[in-house]
């Protein structure tokens, strides 16, 4: 599931109020040419908070990415930064220690917590990010893999809010089946019964526990694993889980990402390389213009926990490279409390 960048543009009216306006930019398939879109004003610009936490309703525009999308609930997750010590061009103060720690390479990093959100996307912004929850249905003989496309996790300092005037400002299957207008509110969506009983019913699937970020010669790689569900039988298990990868550059000059090699081992004993070309099937080109790309990834284990860790080998505009470290990240199995997670959607 790749990410392509949008470009946010804040511009003044004659009153001197701000209005976002957005322009999505496609990458065609086959690499060879941007298609740029219009720009469109989509609300009034709000003052993003630098304390606290927004509420289920906030509407907003992507800091890095662009598209718009709604709040539906915070996460409180551990946040490993390996830059945070180092590196100047770090995200803003965290909140309290969590005391837990990581031990990696003989250097210690302690987890502290961060907010990140649960954000349905505005379908008009798909076609240019391609952000979805999978899950394993847990059904008896029941092998389907389940997609909720339109899907997203943002951190809190990548929130731009505004308002709007508009009463149906974001296009999604779920939005009125999860919220509803209250004009008496600001913001003036909230959340219906139905959002929190999803909520409560996915949230071993859902759940945001552990993000991981780290910096190599400017190039930011932020990892966050997904717990997805397992098959378990008399014969054999196999547990499942999918992992989000951010890759931002942090400088000047263009970088493009040409090879991956990943370490995965299993607590089963198994250690496993892969290696191979860009990373599902791309090889993205990160620039000032378009300075990140996402995607997400599967990989299952024969038990019920494991760690990955590798690199990425990254070309610069020379032709010399460098292998940018991932993050090591744990993968962690929960208890199946639901039979079928993808009921609600039944």
């Amino acid at each position: 599931m790749a990410t392509c960048v949008g470009r946010i543009v804040v511009q003044a009216s004659q009153r001197n109020c701000a209005f976002l306006m957005v322009s999505a930019q496609n990458k065609l398939a086959n690499r060879r040419q941007l298609a740029t879109k219009k720009l469109l004003t989509v609300g009034r610009l709000e003052s993003p908070k630098q304390q606290g936490k927004y509420v289920t309703g906030q509407l907003f525009l992507h800091r890095i990415f662009g598209y718009r999308g709604i709040l539906l609930f915070p996460w409180l997750a551990r946040l490993y930064d390996r830059d945070v010590a180092g590196n100047k061009q770090a995200s803003p103060p965290l909140t309290a220690e969590t005391g837990e720690h990581v031990h990696t390479d003989n250097k210690e990093v302690k987890g502290k917590t961060h907010i990140y959100y649960q954000v349905l996307i505005d379908s008009r912004d798909c076609p240019f990010i391609t952000e979805a929850v999978t899950f394993l249905g847990n059904q008896d003989n029941n092998r389907s893999l389940y997609a909720i496309p339109g899907l997203d996790y943002v951190a809190h300092e990548d929130i731009l809010p505004y308002s709007t005037t508009e009463k149906n400002p974001i296009q999604h299957e779920l939005f009125d089946k999860f919220l509803e207008q209250n004009s008496g509110l600001d913001p003036n969506f909230v959340a219906k019964d139905t959002l929190k009983a999803w909520q409560e019913k996915n949230h071993p699937w859902l759940e945001l526990s552990d993000v991981h970020r780290e910096t190599t010669e400017n190039v930011r790689v932020t990892v966050i694993p997904f717990y997805m569900g397992a098959r378990v039988s008399q014969d054999s298990s196999v547990y499942w889980w999918r992992y989000c990868i951010r890759l931002e550059n942090l400088g000047e000059e263009t970088v493009q990402l040409r090879e991956r090699h990943w370490r995965i081992f299993s607590l089963s004993g198994t250690l496993e390389t892969v290696r191979g070309r860009g990373v599902i099937g791309q090889e993205p080109i990160l620039s000032k213009e378009q300075p990140a790309f996402q995607y997400s990834s599967h990989v299952s284990l024969q038990a019920p926990s494991g760690h990955m860790w590798g690199t990425f080998r990254i070309e610069k505009s020379n032709g010399q490279t460098f292998d940018c470290r991932i993050p090591p990240f744990t993968l962690e199995s929960k208890q199946d409390d639901q039979p079928n997670p993808h009921g609600f959607f039944g």
